[in-house]
């Protein structure tokens, strides 16, 4: 989970609060010096931690109590519009220009994990704005990096161009422009070579490939895991190539933070997106708000609607809502949609950003549990899927050895899905008896 440990800390630090009539000096000290220690420990830069707790102390003593508001909840909103504010305040969008193609380049250092981020930037673009690109592989160093780019592109259904190892990568990117020109492309993607470390054959190499294309964007992909060094990375680059953005990779750890918290401050270029995970479609726009929000342990039920609209069948969903008006809902339907919303992340993820959920300290998700149900549905007949009813005994054996799973566990799913449907129809009657009918959605429906 993003965050996990300074979300803890910081909320200790504001739970000292709580039962307050008004916020002292006294109060917001205390506080801020566990934030200032949270922050330090989760590698922020030290001036950017510096500055932020003198603009809360500023802004939090003696506040009143608003009559929504206890004085916990108003310093957390003071420090959530701080940070948010430090993360760049609104979000910042691609800029691709008017004439096609857009040029995007691609830098950072190896291992950060830019041709993986090339191939997710293309496919975000595919998907959400129906823009079409062409991947350029120019780095010609790092073994089987054209290789991968070209699986990359197969996966996602767009054209790779590339020109082997022994020509120059500046002139690659500029026969891949004119490619992308004849082929009336939407967008090139130039995949740049990394180094071990910021060097000048690097930068002399970027800027030759800068001046040929003219791109639109220069992103910078660094990995969010090396905290502090992140940011020293996205200084020099910058400094070389004017950078127009940053992407923060592997944010689906428990990163300490540092990095998206201080390379905007710090070099004053935005993050434009974040990878949430290894999958190609993990790939979000980075917005401020919502990642303090996350960050404070607030939830984040924006991104997730969005994910959920992205991933989840409509038509599929509507037919679903009409079978539980219906009491029609089968074990059929059901594994469909565990298969849906699995989709959208891991689970432990998704209840992060319900606020209120990171207080339940105890909850853990058994993925192994839920692996179980599916193997029980997947080994039942159409029939058993259909009608559970018929499911006796013997049939029960049968399943539980067929899915590997025991016969108690059998036994349980098939009473919570009869619960479940009960459940349901209740819920269904209470919505038409309030004059509702037509607008009630559930979990994870359009």
């Amino acid at each position: 989970m993003p965050f996990e440990s300074l979300t803890n800390r910081l909320q200790e630090a504001f739970r000292r609060l709580r039962g307050k009539g008004k916020v002292t000096e006294a109060d917001v000290n205390e506080a801020m010096r566990e934030v200032r220690l949270a922050l330090l420990e989760a590698d922020v830069n030290f001036k950017v931690v510096k500055d932020l707790i003198a603009r809360v102390k500023e802004r939090a003593v003696g506040i009143e109590v608003l009559k929504t508001l206890n004085p916990a909840q108003q310093v957390i909103k003071v420090v959530n519009e701080e940070l948010t504010a430090l993360m760049g305040g609104e979000a910042a969008r691609l800029e691709l220009g008017k004439k096609p193609p857009a040029v995007i380049m691609m830098v950072g250092l190896q291992g950060a994990g830019k041709t993986t981020t090339t191939g997710k930037l293309a496919l975000h673009l595919k998907k959400q704005q129906g823009k079409r690109s062409l991947l350029v592989a120019c780095d010609v160093y790092r073994p089987a990096a054209i290789k991968q780019l070209q699986v990359l592109g197969e996966s996602i259904g767009l054209p790779v161009f590339s020109m082997g190892t022994e020509v120059s990568p500046v002139e690659i990117a500029r026969q891949g422009l004119e490619k992308a020109r004849e082929e009336h492309l939407d967008v090139v993607i130039i995949d740049t070579a990394g180094r071990l470390h910021v060097d000048e054959r690097l930068m002399v190499e970027l800027k030759e490939i800068k001046a040929q294309v003219h791109p639109q964007e220069i992103l910078l992909v660094v990995d969010a895991m090396t905290g502090q060094d992140a940011v020293t990375v996205a200084e020099s680059f910058h400094q070389q190539l004017d950078l127009t953005g940053v992407v923060l990779t592997k944010l689906d750890g428990d990163t300490r933070g540092g990095a998206a918290l201080s390379v905007k401050a710090v070099t004053g270029c935005p993050i434009k997106f974040a990878a949430m995970g290894e999958k190609l479609e993990a790939l979000e726009p980075f917005y401020p708000d919502r990642m303090a929000s996350r960050i404070l342990g607030m939830g984040d039920v924006l991104t997730l609607i969005e994910k959920a609209q992205a991933e989840v069948d409509a038509e599929k969903a509507k037919e679903l809502e009409r079978k539980l008006r219906k009491a029609e809902f089968t074990l059929e339907d059901f594994l469909e949609q565990m298969e849906q919303v699995r989709k959208l992340g891991p689970l432990e993820d998704l209840l992060a950003m319900i606020p209120g959920m990171n207080r339940l300290k105890d909850l853990k998700i058994d993925e192994k549990q839920i692996a179980h149900v599916e193997a029980i549905i997947k080994s039942m007949t159409r029939q058993e899927k259909q009608n559970p009813q018929i499911i006796n005994y013997s049939r029960r054996k049968r399943i539980a050895q067929g899915s590997g799973t025991s016969l108690t566990e059998v036994n349980r799913l098939l009473k919570q899905f009869e619960e479940t449907k009960k459940m349901m129809k209740q819920l269904t009657k209470m919505q038409g008896k309030k004059g509702k009918k037509g607008k009630m959605r559930f979990p994870f429906m359009q």
